[in-house]
């Protein structure tokens, strides 16, 4: 039970020091948080999809991609075409920043809400970092851990769930200084050159 509960701990420390940074999923997950538009469906989005790859990289999956390069390969041009365009609206939306409203629009909320889904679905599968994190990397320092391994995996999970938690619902705490547009400026800037710094960098390395 003792080695149990240390691999969890440990694989919540790994796990939490790899979510935790600056990226398109974090950036989308903080911005949705602010605006208090969709947190739950995206939170639960990226947290069970983490969950997944964390299972299956844990399960062995990763060995397999890994001796598949060019799958990573496909998903790296896709998802870096997705961010520069993503992060080209984010630039348009800094060049034209408005304030807050939390209220929001409901004659377009279910419309918006099918956005938000598919952004953020297409943010965390379209890639390749996830699953070079997730399905290789914990995958890889899992198997080392035995048959501990799955206590470590859960360990994992539960920090990337608590991270985007606590991302999204702890983001409305920054709504007084969003109500601004100049603040929007800023963060849409901010997560612009985010998106395109990813971007480029995953269709150069896919080439």
């Amino acid at each position: 039970m003792r080695d149990a509960l240390l691999a969890a701990v440990a694989g919540f420390g790994t796990g939490l020091s790899l979510i935790v940074a600056i990226g398109a999923q974090n950036a989308f997950v903080l911005r949705q948080g602010i605006r208090r538009d969709g947190v739950l469906a995206v939170v639960a989005i990226c947290a069970l999809s983490d969950a997944a790859l964390i299972t299956l990289g844990v399960g062995g999956v990763g060995a397999v991609v890994a001796a598949y390069p060019r799958l990573l390969t496909v998903v790296g041009i896709v998802g870096g075409a997705f961010l520069l365009c993503y992060g080209f609206l984010a630039a348009r939306r800094a060049l034209r920043p408005s304030a807050m409203n939390v209220m929001g629009d409901p004659a377009g909320s279910s419309r918006s809400a099918r956005r938000v889904v598919l952004t953020c679905v297409a943010l965390t599968w379209l890639n390749p970092h996830v699953y070079l994190d997730t399905v290789l990397l914990l995958g890889t320092v899992a198997a080392h851990r035995g048959d501990l391994r799955w206590a470590f995996g859960v360990g994992a999970t539960l920090a990337s769930l608590c991270w985007f938690a606590a991302l999204g619902f702890g983001a409305r705490l920054l709504t007084g200084f969003f109500a601004r547009a100049s603040s929007w400026r800023v963060l849409d800037g901010l997560v612009a050159a985010t998106m395109v710094t990813l971007g480029v960098s995953l269709v150069v390395g896919a080439s």
